[in-house]
C-alpha cells in the first residue's frame, strides 16, 4: 500500500513525500559499521528539549569517562523542529545523526522501511540489559513484525495535574476520574487576571496541539477516520470538541495559547501562573523535583472524559539508530547505557529520584527510593497506561492502532496542516467551520490512499 501511486501523492508536504518515496525505494539501506573498534568516535544525537533528555545530556560525561575516545554530541531541538529535521535526514538517507529520538508513531513505520537498525539481537543477547524488563505495551509499540527498532527512554500517558492549594482555597474538589465539564467548571472558578485556570497546548503541530486535542475529540465521540478510511473531521463531534477546547481557553486558559506547548505549560504551572494542566504524565516528575516550587502541592487525576471511560494517550520517546550511521556499534552501546537499569539508578543518585525516566522499565517501580520519591504520581501513571486502549481509544472502532496519532506516514503532514487551521481558530483568525472543512479535505486525501 505504501508503494501505490496514491501513497506518493497523499501527503501535501515535503515530509510526507520523503516518507512515501523512501518507503518505495528499492534495496536495503546499509546498516553501517564502525564504532567500538578502539578508534575515536563522535556520536551525533538528535533529541527533544524536554527535561528528561536534558538530564541525559548532563550525565553523558559518565558514559564518556567510562568509554575513552567516545564523545556524544547532543543536538537539542523543540519537538516540532526535531521531528522535521530527523524525518528529513532519515528519509533522505543523509546520515547526519548516529542516534535519533523518535516517538512511538514513527518507530514501527521507519523500522519496516529499513531506515533503522534492528536492535532485537543486540538487546536479547545482553543479559545485563534485560530487555524483558521493558514495559510490554511500550516495547510492543516500538516493534514491527517481531523486531524491535528502538529502546524506550521514557513512556507516558496523559493525566490531569492541578495545584491542590489553589483549588482548596477556591473550595474546588476534583475526583480521580473527572469529566471535561467538571474540569472546565473548576478552571473557571480558579481563573484570575494573573493566573490561568488551566493551561493547554495551542501551538501548531501534530505532536503539539493535536496531542491533547485528539484525545478530547475522541472522548467527545469523534475521530480522524472511520473503519473504511473515510475522513470524519467535518462532523458534529469534532465541532463540539474543538469549540469546547476554544471556549475552555477563552474563559480560563493562558493568554496567547497558540504559543504554548509542553514546556511553556510546565513553566506556567511551576510559577503559579496556571492552576491546572492536562498533559503528559512525565511532567509530574518535573513538578515533584527537588527544585520545583510546587513540589508536594500537586494533585493528579485521570485525563478528563466525556463519553469514554478513559481519554489518556500512550506514548514513548525512544532512542533509535539510523541505518545510515557509520558508528553502529558505538551508537547501540550508548542507547543501551542510556536506557539501562544502571542509568535509572544514576539519575536517581546524581539528580534526584523523582527525575528517573518513567514508564520504561518495570524494575524502576520496584526501587524503594523511586517508590518514595514518585509516590504522588507513579501509581496513577501506571494505572492510566494500563487502562487506555490504543486499538479503540474513542467511541467508535478505528482501522489503526494509536491514540493521539494515526499510524500512517501521511499523518505528520495532515496533522501539521490541520493543527495550523485549528490554531488560527483558537487565535480568532478563522472560524471553526472553515478550519474543519479544510481539514476534512486534507485528511480525505491521506485516507483515500489507504482504501
Amino acid at each position: 500500500m505504501l508503494c501505490s501511486k496514491r501513497a506518493l501523492t497523499a501527503g501535501a508536504g515535503v515530509v510526507a513525500a520523503a516518507l512515501a518515496m523512501a518507503a518505495c525505494s528499492s534495496g536495503a539501506v546499509s546498516s553501517g559499521g564502525g564504532g567500538g573498534d578502539g578508534k575515536n568516535v563522535t556520536l551525533n544525537l538528535a533529541t527533544v528539549n524536554n527535561g528528561q533528555m536534558k538530564d541525559m545530556e548532563k550525565l553523558k560525561g559518565e558514559y564518556e569517562t567510562a568509554h575513552p575516545g567516545t564523545k556524544i554530541n547532543f543536538q537539542v531541538m523543540e519537538e516540532g523542529d526535531l521531528r522535521a529535521a530527523v524525518t528529513a535526514d532519515v528519509a533522505s538517507k543523509a546520515g547526519q545523526y548516529d542516534i535519533v529520538t523518535i516517538g512511538a508513531y514513527e518507530t514501527p513505520q521507519w523500522g519496516a522501511n529499513g531506515w533503522l537498525v534492528d536492535l532485537t539481537g543486540p538487546l536479547k543477547s545482553d543479559a545485563a540489559y534485560d530487555v524483558d524488563d521493558l514495559l510490554a505495551p511500550v516495547r510492543e509499540a516500538i516493534s514491527n513484525d517481531g523486531k524491535q527498532y528502538a529502546v524506550p527512554f521514557y513512556g507516558e500517558s496523559s493525566i490531569l495535574m492541578y495545584n491542590k492549594e489553589i483549588l482548596d482555597k477556591a473550595g474546588v474538589t476534583l475526583s480521580a476520574n473527572p469529566t471535561w465539564q467538571q474540569v472546565a467548571d473548576a478552571a473557571k472558578k480558579v481563573n484570575t487576571s494573573s493566573r490561568a485556570g488551566i493551561c493547554m497546548r495551542g501551538k501548531p503541530g501534530w505532536g503539539d496541539l493535536f496531542a491533547p486535542l485528539t484525545t478530547v475529540v475522541q472522548t467527545f465521540g469523534g475521530n480522524w477516520y472511520d473503519t473504511s478510511w473515510n475522513a470524519t473531521v467535518n462532523t458534529p463531534e469534532w465541532k463540539q470538541a474543538v469549540t469546547f477546547y476554544k471556549t475552555l481557553l477563552d474563559t480560563s486558559g493562558e493568554k496567547d495559547p497558540v504559543s504554548y506547548s509542553f514546556n511553556e505549560c510546565l513553566t506556567a504551572l511551576k510559577e503559579g501562573k496556571a492552576a491546572m494542566w492536562a498533559d503528559a504524565s512525565v511532567a509530574a516528575s518535573m513538578l515533584e523535583a527537588d527544585d520545583s516550587p510546587v513540589k508536594g502541592k500537586m494533585g493528579y487525576a485521570h485525563m478528563p472524559v466525556d463519553k469514554t471511560k478513559e481519554s489518556g494517550w500512550l506514548w514513548s520517546w525512544n532512542l533509535a539508530v539510523p541505518a545510515t550511521t557509520k558508528n553502529k556499534d558505538a551508537a547501540i552501546d550508548f542507547i543501551k547505557w542510556a536506557t539501562s537499569k544502571d542509568y535509572h539508578k544514576l539519575v536517581g543518585e546524581k539528580l534526584g529520584w523523582s527525575l528517573v525516566p518513567p514508564g520504561a522499565r518495570q524494575s524502576t517501580y520496584d526501587l524503594p527510593e523511586y517508590k518514595q520519591a514518585a509516590a504522588a504520581y507513579a501509581p496513577i501513571t501506571l494505572d492510566v497506561m494500563k487502562s487506555v486502549n490504543p486499538k479503540q481509544p474513542g467511541v467508535n472502532p478505528q482501522p489503526w492502532v494509536g491514540i493521539q496519532y494515526v499510524s500512517i506516514p501521511e499523518f505528520q503532514d495532515v496533522g501539521n496542516q490541520c493543527a495550523q487551521l485549528i490554531a488560527d481558530y483558537l487565535a480568532n483568525r478563522g472560524t471553526v467551520d472553515d478550519a474543519l472543512g479544510k481539514c476534512q479535505g486534507i485528511a480525505k486525501k491521506a485516507g483515500d490512499a489507504h482504501k
